[in-house]
């Protein structure tokens, strides 16, 4: 064997390692686990199904005063047609779907995305801490290898629960779009790969010198909600403020999040799609580039 391909099956061995290593700390502590199940169906049950906006826009919220004459049967019969037909024609025109819930759900995928990726950088610290951030510095994996570790191992925990909620979601009355097919769901768990990759980066990045567990907290209490709702997750940004629109078309969730819908519940649009895709791509190369440089650079005992 030469010792090009020495080297490269080390480099693929140790990466193994350090995300399974990750990994366990998840799949085998049943609590933790388990709670990475539930969270999505409290989400997806309380939030989704509590947050009925279409019922603000059907007839029994409205009341008619008093008229004089009193309409006539005809007319009453015009005017509950246009009741009937007034939930659907706003939640349309405002959210490109019918369903509110269905558009929510969607969004919850780039919240487990966010909150999944966010403790990335907490691992880290803790490592460092613990003892077995020397271990690994010393031994021939670089330190490229060490942080794609945690990227990866967040990334398919994020895909991995958003699997879940797109199956919760169906069961919940998930309504697809009429361009919907089954390679969809590749292309949800593509764009999902991305944004993980991208985010999780972006966590260890900023938290890579930190010793202390505040720190990474502190981060993520600061910047966590923010991206949130500052994006098209559970709200359309035509409808938000000049300044917080701005926001929102450089938040990559928004991208992420239009993405799915696209897939799943929208007519596919494939300029804006193809968009998405790429606008998620070349952010998480630039900023896992970013993290394997600072890697390099301050990743030390």
């Amino acid at each position: 064997m030469s010792s090009t391909n020495g080297n490269s099956k080390s480099k693929l061995h140790g990466l193994w390692a350090l995300t399974n290593r990750e990994l366990k700390k998840w799949y085998k502590a049943p609590v933790i686990f388990i709670l990475s199940i539930v969270q999505p169906i409290l989400w997806m049950g309380l939030l989704g199904k509590a947050m009925n906006i279409g019922a603000l826009f059907s007839g029994g919220t409205f009341t008619l005063p008093q008229l004089t004459p009193p309409l006539t049967p005809p007319q009453l019969q015009q005017l509950g047609s246009y009741f009937a037909g007034l939930q659907t024609n706003i939640l349309q025109g405002a959210f490109n779907t019918t369903d509110y819930f269905s558009f929510m759900a969607v969004g919850m995928i780039a919240f487990t995305a966010l909150f999944t990726t966010m403790f990335s950088g907490m691992s880290v610290v803790w490592d460092r801490r613990l003892g077995f951030l020397n271990k690994a510095l010393s031994t021939p994996v670089s330190r490229a290898v060490i942080i794609f570790s945690k990227v990866l191992s967040a990334t398919l925990r994020s895909m991995f629960q958003a699997g879940i909620i797109i199956v919760i979601a169906v069961a919940f009355g998930l309504q697809v779009g009429a361009t919907f097919t089954p390679l969809s769901i590749l292309g949800v768990f593509a764009i999902m790969f991305l944004i993980c990759v991208g985010l999780s980066s972006a966590f260890i990045a900023i938290t890579i010198r930190s010793t202390r567990i505040e720190t990474p907290m502190a981060v993520v209490s600061l910047i966590n909600l923010p991206l949130m709702f500052a994006s098209n997750a559970f709200f359309p940004t035509k409808f938000m403020p000049d300044w917080l629109q701005t926001i929102a078309r450089f938040n990559p969730l928004t991208y992420t999040t239009d993405a799915v819908r696209q897939l799943l519940i929208f007519n596919t649009d494939w300029t804006q799609l193809a968009m998405d895709f790429t606008y998620v791509g070349i952010f998480a190369v630039i900023v896992a580039t970013m993290g394997i440089v600072l890697s390099w650079r301050f990743l030390s005992r």
